[in-house]
């Protein structure tokens, strides 16, 4: 008896942080995945096999223990009297800023589903991978195990009363460009960052938040649009506005100009940022290329993939 789950990696277009305070964001999957599978053993082990940023596993050991407790919490499972082995593969890399914890726990909330034939829905797994997230980052929006689990190209509100998600839909699937910059970064030290920042200027938090949320509506009325050049300038007045947030790095601010330079239409980080990973709108194969070889020219990885392909 096998189990067998995978989630999908995700990047943040638009409104990274700001999305937890009730902005809009907008952020789609990638062409990447982590799977999880699950077998019968004599006593219950996590085998994480994921490619990675170097060090980024075992700084995140302690999470992934606190996350894999509060889904078994949630699934109601019991691993000392039904014990199994959870390994986790797939092409994704485990880096910051892409979704890694929460494509893992959509993964083994499937997998574990598919083995103890609980049939879950994925509105279901959506749930379980959430509280999964909790361990990672304290107090998770919901953007990334919603991409994670669904797909697509996603809007997303946090509410109270409800998140609301709804798919914003492509003429055409386009190309982009992440880079990593070899930092591991702490999500939950930059989620607290900004809520300290939120308290201690009050004023301009609340003037960035403004300019965010009007930013993001006009972002995906030109996706729908499919002006591309008009996104890629977007993403970048999202990037500055992170920047005041205190939230990129040297790194993740040489590696959106080094993009800008090579022709890419917009960059910005994605994700909690502090280090972790940036994204570059790339539409054009040649152009991908030329952006991905000036950043690997630095010693940086890259990950070449799609935006509304999956």
């Amino acid at each position: 008896m096998k189990g067998v789950g995978k989630g999908y990696g995700k990047v943040i277009l638009f409104n990274e942080h700001f999305v937890v305070y009730g902005i809009p964001a907008i952020a789609a999957a990638i062409g990447n995945t982590t799977v999880a599978r699950v077998e019968k053993s004599d006593r219950f082990e996590l085998i994480d096999n994921r490619p990675e940023t170097p060090g980024y596993k075992e700084e995140k050991k302690e999470q992934q223990k606190d996350s894999m407790k509060r889904i078994l919490k949630a699934m109601n499972l019991d691993m000392e009297k039904n014990p199994v082995r959870i390994i986790l593969e797939g092409d994704l890399v485990a880096a910051s800023g892409i979704g890694a914890s929460a494509a893992s726990c959509v993964a083994i909330a499937r997998a574990l589903s598919e083995y103890f034939n609980l049939n879950l829905s994925d509105d279901q797994i959506n749930s379980i991978a959430y509280e999964g997230e909790k361990g990672y980052h304290g107090t998770p929006s919901g953007i990334d195990n919603t991409v994670a689990t669904y797909g697509g190209l996603i809007w997303f509100q946090r509410r109270e009363e409800g998140n609301i998600f709804k798919r914003i839909n492509l003429k055409e699937p386009f190309r982009i460009v992440i880079g990593n910059t070899g930092k591991v970064a702490d999500t939950k030290r930059a989620v607290q960052l900004v809520r300290e920042k939120k308290e201690r200027e009050k004023e301009k938090f609340d003037r960035l938040s403004r300019d965010a949320e009007t930013l993001v509506y006009e972002a995906r009325d030109a996706l729908e649009r499919f002006d591309l050049r008009r996104v890629g300038e977007l993403m970048n007045e999202n990037h500055r506005m992170l920047r005041e947030l205190g939230v990129s790095s040297k790194e993740l601010d040489f590696l959106v100009n080094l993009s800008l330079e090579n022709g890419a239409y917009g960059a910005k980080l994605t994700g909690g940022g502090l280090g972790g990973n940036m994204i570059a709108l790339t539409p054009e194969k040649d152009l991908q290329e030329r952006v991905a070889r000036a950043i690997e020219k630095e010693g940086f990885q890259v990950n070449k993939t799609i935006i509304g392909g999956v």
